[in-house]
């Protein structure tokens, strides 16, 4: 876990906890090292990678496959975004890092919600009431106009690493 950005009520250890958990439930093999950052870097990662000059608040970044037996991937969360998301749908900010997390776990997973026909919908639901966390899916929808809409990926594969998933 790497902290750029400090989180209230949430410590690294406690999020390491939690992603390991996550990982064990959504039946992911290996390590997932979890970036949370500035809005400011979520973009320059969401620019380099998706080729979208934009903020984001959470990516993917899955292992090459010869290497998922040793870490499934990489996820960066924006901790500026999630405060906004968790003022907006009413939790906490330590519970809006855990879902952002979740939700990059699955989609190391290999689930894409853009694409599955609701799979991942039902799998994250199921997933939060496992780990405790807010239930509605729902709320994300009734916000899609605002800062939280989905968005298409680019579909690019980065020169030097592995491709971003936009999860958001």
């Amino acid at each position: 876990m790497i902290f750029r950005r400090r989180v209230a009520q949430l410590t690294e250890a406690a999020l390491a906890r939690f992603v390991s958990t996550a990982r064990r439930v959504a039946g992911v093999r290996g390590a997932v090292d979890v970036l949370v950052t500035s809005k400011r870097e979520m973009r320059l990662l969401n620019s380099r990678f998706l080729g979208k000059d934009r903020p984001t608040d959470v990516l993917a970044f899955p292992s090459e496959p010869c290497s998922v037996k040793i870490n499934a991937g990489e996820i960066a969360i924006s901790a500026e975004i999630a405060s906004e998301n968790a003022r907006r749908l009413g939790h906490n900010i330590a519970e809006e890092i855990k879902i952002l997390a979740l939700h990059g776990i699955l989609h190391l997973a290999g689930y894409d919600h853009e694409q599955d026909k609701g799979e991942m919908a039902r799998k994250e639901l199921r997933l939060r009431s496992t780990l405790n966390l807010p239930s509605g899916l729902m709320e994300r929808i009734s916000w899609a106009g605002t800062a939280g809409k989905r968005r298409d990926r680019s579909g690019r594969k980065p020169s030097r690493a592995p491709k971003a998933r936009r999860l958001r």
